[in-house]
């Protein structure tokens, strides 16, 4: 059974460790964990990641958070995966930092990537896991706070933090997403 996983976040060294690339952070620390590599191709960096019998795309889309949905519909079709086996990896405003929320469809939420996502397969029918970055100081500063990088304390708690997002990368494909959101969300690192 193949999956899609796909992490949100933008290209270029001024985004690196940013809050809004945490998508892209987590399957790089899956890739290094598993020694895995990404490799360049259409529409963003790929990996293979095979999982008890399970093999995940990993997809990295290059064509900016806002068209993320280029390159998600583009990897479903080539891979042949259905709509459900689809996961989508990105940062949450709302939710405190650290904590996580999955959820099988729904709306976007304000996150521009997952508009384009919604907008471009038409339907809001597929997995997100939603990783909190916490709130900005105001409505005028929320560009400001997800484009910014990690502070101190945030990187410390990093590391557990994409730990946790792996559990459910591997519990979503393994179990489903029911009994993986029973089992993870709220759950804080």
């Amino acid at each position: 059974m193949k999956y899609l996983i796909a992490g949100l976040g933008n290209i270029g060294p001024e985004y690196h460790h940013t809050r809004h690339n945490i998508g892209f952070m987590v399957l790089d620390a899956l890739c290094e964990a598993s020694d895995t590599v990404f490799k360049s191709r259409r529409y963003g960096d790929v990996a293979e990641y095979r999982y008890k019998g399970r093999t995940l795309i990993l997809l990295k889309p290059s064509t900016f958070m806002n068209l993320s949905g280029n390159a998600v519909r583009y990897w479903l079709h080539k891979e042949k995966i259905q709509d459900d086996r689809l996961l989508v990896i990105l940062d949450d405003l709302a939710l405190p930092p650290g904590q996580i929320r999955l959820r099988p469809k729904g709306g976007d939420g304000g996150h521009n990537g997952l508009k384009h996502i919604i907008q471009i397969l038409g339907h809001q029918n597929f997995a997100r896991l939603r990783i909190g970055i916490g709130k900005a100081e105001s409505v005028a500063d929320q560009s400001i706070h997800v484009l910014s990088k990690w502070n101190d304390q945030e990187i410390k708690q990093l590391p557990p933090c994409l730990e946790l997002a792996h559990e459910v990368i591997r519990s979503f494909v393994t179990t489903g997403v029911t009994r993986t959101m029973n089992q993870y969300n709220g759950t804080r690192c």
